[in-house]
């Protein structure tokens, strides 16, 4: 099953993640498929760069965002 999840690019204590397509059974810093967006929360306030019509797409074709994605997902307008 393909998720749209986010990964963590941040270092410690200074997080920062991506929102990506990946394989369910990935790791959550493992491989990906597509990168469609990133999301910075220590920002006020917080900063949410989504590609929607990318998401779209892999909505359409099956894939599931995390309960996460899905808030961050509908405050950036989806």
């Amino acid at each position: 099953m393909v998720k749209i999840r986010l990964t963590r690019i941040g270092t410690h204590k200074r997080p920062f993640y991506r929102f990506v397509v990946a394989d369910s059974r990935t790791r959550r810093d493992g491989r990906f498929i597509e990168i469609l967006g990133t999301y910075n929360p220590l920002q006020k306030p917080s900063e949410i760069k989504i590609d929607l019509e990318k998401a779209r797409l892999w909505i359409q074709k099956g894939a599931q965002p995390t309960a996460t994605v899905l808030k961050l997902m509908q405050k950036a307008g989806l």
